[in-house]
C-alpha cells in the first residue's frame, strides 16, 4: 500500500510537468510573430514530451513489488521538441525579413490550438492540486484518529 508521501510525490510531479507545459505554450504564444531567431529563420513551435516513470526509491523496491495494483508511476518531462512544420509564408515586401520574392516566413503556430492546450494543461494542473489537497486531508484525518 502506498503511503501519503507517495501520493504527494506523484501529484507534485504532475504539477511540475504541467507547469513546464504551460511555460512552453506561453512561449509559443509569445513568439507567434517572431520571424527571426538566433538559430535562423522563424520561431519553431515547442512541445513537451512526458514519460511515466516508476515511483520507487530503489532497485530492491522495484523487485519486491509483486502486486500490479502497486505499480505507482509519476510523470517526468523528458524532452522539449521543436515542431518541424514548414513556416507560413506571407507576402509583405516591405518587411525587413522578407525574402527576395517579398515573402516573410512566420511560425506555423495556431493560436486556437495553443489556447486549447493551455486550458487542458491548466485543468490538469488543477486536478493535481486537488489530488494533493485530498492526500493532505487524508493524512490530517489519520492524525486526528490517533488523538
Amino acid at each position: 500500500m502506498a503511503d501519503f508521501f507517495t501520493g504527494m510525490r506523484i501529484s507534485s510531479s504532475g504539477m511540475t510537468a504541467q507547469r513546464t507545459r504551460m511555460n512552453t505554450i506561453s512561449s509559443n504564444i509569445a513568439n507567434i510573430n517572431t520571424t527571426t531567431t538566433a538559430e535562423g529563420g522563424p520561431y519553431r513551435r515547442k512541445d513537451v514530451v512526458f514519460e511515466a516513470i516508476p515511483e520507487a526509491k530503489s532497485f530492491g523496491e522495484i523487485l519486491s513489488t509483486t502486486d500490479p495494483r502497486q505499480d505507482f508511476r509519476r510523470v517526468q518531462v523528458t524532452d522539449v521538441t521543436s515542431d518541424r512544420k514548414a513556416p507560413i509564408l506571407k507576402y509583405e515586401p516591405d518587411h525587413p525579413d522578407a525574402n527576395p520574392d517579398g515573402y516573410v516566413a512566420y511560425p506555423n503556430i495556431n493560436l486556437m490550438e495553443e489556447m486549447t492546450n493551455m486550458i487542458q494543461a491548466s485543468r490538469a494542473y488543477e486536478a493535481n492540486v486537488s489530488a494533493l489537497q485530498a492526500t493532505k486531508d487524508l493524512a490530517l484525518s489519520a492524525l486526528e484518529i490517533g488523538r
